[in-house]
């Protein structure tokens, strides 16, 4: 999801560019151990950044201060909107509500391809950002009526500790707590990190280790074992999977994914591909073709996924959603917008059959 330049919530600290040296959002890092000569071993994603004094991991938010590891971006959001929760997209949860997004600086993979590329591929101190503490941002939440606070549009693994901090402020309160990650993390955070969660979407890149390799500077079988820990914890999964033309949109790849996904997440958990347009370092592309991404969706049907969608393209019937016993439309949508609710109790009115998903 594109993250706003300018920040569409105000706040009663104006955004401004930050000093080097201010030491307002460093913070102790989590998962992490020392590994002599004063360098330290990051913990946090599979990555398991070797770092030496005064120095950072790749994600360039955590730094090694005299073998002491900690994070520079604790409460650094350099982006906060009121954005509708299919916009991250999460069609299963709490639809038609809105969620107060954030995000920092940084990212620990890098998408050739990244449509936020002007925070997730620079610094904390080179981007504009604003002081919100994990209170604060509960309270805005709760100002602007959002239902969930997402952790979204750069990678919220790198600012693990502020999105734990955040969760835990939001508890008893009614407000969900919502990652949208690549899903490049270790287990031992993750397993810590779900029980605060209510809902967890993953960019699946592709079914494809050369891709996750060549494209993205990453490795596929972390985030699978990623999606098998978020199904095995009960927390709310849906994906997401851009398809771009002659990279990762190969029909038999497409099928083998769809098989894995219900043999091991299960028929259940959507999955949303979408429409490429060139980004960043991609520019020689074009759009994806509609009818490949219809393909993709039949291919999922075919597999006996339950709820398929296609999307950036509004308006699309692959943006709805049918009860997949009775085929009855349940939700209809046009970009972010609900038209037509018709599930009650999180059943289809017309046949009774349980629909998947955080419906109240």
């Amino acid at each position: 999801m594109l993250a706003c330049a300018a920040f569409a919530c105000p706040m009663a600290r104006a955004a401004a560019a930050i000093a080097d040296g201010d030491d307002r959002f460093v913070a102790r890092a989590l998962h992490w151990e020392y590994a002599g000569q004063k360098r330290v071993r990051c913990l946090l994603c599979p990555r398991e950044c070797v770092v030496a004094d005064l120095e950072r991991g790749t994600c360039g938010v955590r730094e090694n201060r005299g073998g002491e590891y900690f994070t520079l971006v604790h409460s650094r959001a350099c982006s906060l909107n009121n954005d509708p929760i299919e916009k991250k997209p999460l069609f299963h949860y709490r639809p038609g509500t809105k969620a107060l997004s954030l995000a920092t600086a940084g990212c620990n993979i890098e998408c050739r391809f990244c449509q936020n590329w002007e925070i997730s591929q620079f610094r904390p101190e080179q981007v504009t950002a604003r002081e919100v503490r994990p209170e604060e941002a509960v309270r805005h939440a709760q100002r602007l009526g959002s239902r969930s606070i997402a952790f979204t549009y750069s990678e919220p693994v790198i600012f693990y500790e502020y999105m734990r901090d955040i969760c835990e402020a939001a508890e008893g309160t009614g407000i969900g707590r919502v990652m949208i990650s690549n899903g490049y993390i270790q287990k031992k955070p993750l397993l810590e990190l779900l029980p605060r969660l209510d809902a967890v979407k993953i960019d699946f890149k592709a079914f494809s280790e050369s891709f996750y390799r060549d494209v993205c500077s990453a490795h596929l079988k972390p985030v699978l074992d990623t999606l098998l820990r978020i199904r095995e914890a009960g927390v709310w999964l849906e994906l997401v999977m851009l398809v771009i033309p002659t990279l990762n949109d190969d029909p038999l790849e497409t099928e083998a994914m769809c098989r894995w996904i219900v043999q091991k997440l299960g028929p259940d958990v959507p999955i949303h591909f979408t429409r490429f347009h060139s980004m960043y370092k991609i520019q020689n592309l074009p759009p994806t073709p509609v009818g490949t991404l219809e393909r993709a969706r039949e291919a999922a049907l075919q597999a006996g996924i339950h709820f398929p969608y296609a999307g950036n393209v509004p308006g699309h019937d692959g943006e709805n959603t049918y009860c997949h016993s009775c085929k009855s439309l349940l939700i209809r949508r046009m970009g972010y917008r609900i038209s037509k609710n018709v599930i009650e109790g999180g059943k289809c009115p017309s046949c009774g059959t349980p629909v998947a998903g955080i419906w109240s």
